[in-house]
C-alpha cells in the first residue's frame, strides 16, 4: 500500500510539472508573437523589409534576462521557425545562454530576435546546439525600413541579432551565447522528444498553440512589404 501511494504521488507531481511546463511554453509562443507584432507596428524602427524577405529562419526570445556585475550573463527561452517548401515550419523551442567578461553593472530584460540569413546559418539552427560567433557568424542587425546598401549583412552574416529594451529597438551582439534545443518545452508541447531538424524542416505538424506566433511571422513580412509599397507611392 505504501509503495502504491509513493508511485501515485510521483505520477501526480510529474503530471503537475508537465502541465506547468506546457502552460509556460504556450505563453512563450504567444509572447513571441506579440513581440513580432509590436516591432513590425513601427517599421521606421523595426527590422528592415529586405532582412525579413531574405530570412531563412526567425527566432524570438521574449523577456530574455540579462544581468551583469563584473561578469555579464544572459539567459532566455524562446521559439524559432524556418521557411519550408510549404510555408513556415512548426515552432522549435530553444534556449539561449552565455556570458561575457567586462566591467559591467546593471540588469535588464530584453526581447531578442534573431534572423537567420543563409543556408549555412539555417543548418546551425537545425542542429540541436551551436555557439553564436563561434559556430555561426552573427552581427547586430540593421534597423529601419531599409537595410543600408553600404552594409555587407546579406553577403557575410549567417545571423542578424536584435534586441528591444524599454521601448528601444536595436542590433545587439550575442557573441559567445549558446543556442540549443529546449528539451522540456519540446516534450511539453509535442508530447515527445523530437529533434530540432525534424521540427524546423517541416516534417512536424504545428500545434494549435503555435497559431498566433506563426501568424505573426507570416504577417511580419507582409507588413514590411505593405510599408514599402506605401512609401513608394508617396515618392
Amino acid at each position: 500500500m505504501k509503495k502504491f501511494m509513493t508511485v501515485a504521488v510521483v505520477i501526480c507531481l510529474s503530471t503537475l510539472s508537465m502541465a506547468g511546463s506546457r502552460k509556460d511554453s504556450t505563453e512563450r509562443l504567444t509572447n513571441a508573437g506579440v513581440v513580432l507584432n509590436e516591432i513590425m507596428a513601427t517599421p521606421d524602427k523595426g527590422i528592415p523589409q529586405e532582412v525579413l524577405d531574405n530570412a531563412k529562419c526567425i527566432a524570438v526570445v521574449p523577456n530574455m534576462a540579462k544581468a551583469a556585475f563584473i561578469f555579464g550573463g544572459k539567459h532566455g527561452r524562446g521559439v524559432a521557425t524556418c521557411r519550408t517548401a510549404t510555408g513556415w515550419s512548426a515552432p522549435a523551442f530553444i534556449s539561449v545562454g552565455g556570458g561575457s567578461w567586462g566591467l559591467q553593472i546593471g540588469a535588464q530584460s530584453i526581447d531578442l530576435v534573431m534572423t537567420i540569413m543563409n543556408d549555412q546559418g539555417m543548418q546551425r539552427m537545425l542542429s540541436n546546439k551551436f555557439q553564436v560567433g563561434g559556430d555561426a557568424a552573427a552581427v547586430a542587425g540593421p534597423v529601419g525600413r531599409h537595410a543600408s546598401a553600404g552594409t555587407d549583412w546579406k553577403a557575410d552574416s549567417e545571423i542578424l541579432t536584435y534586441s528591444r529594451a524599454k521601448g528601444l529597438f536595436a542590433g545587439i551582439s550575442l557573441t559567445g551565447a549558446v543556442v540549443q534545443q529546449d528539451d522540456d518545452s519540446t516534450i511539453a508541447i509535442y508530447r515527445k522528444m523530437i529533434a530540432q531538424r525534424t521540427i524546423l524542416s517541416g516534417s512536424t505538424a504545428a500545434p494549435s498553440s503555435a497559431t498566433s506566433f506563426l501568424r505573426a511571422v507570416k504577417h511580419s513580412s507582409a507588413l514590411a512589404r505593405t510599408a514599402e509599397l506605401r512609401q513608394g507611392e508617396k515618392k
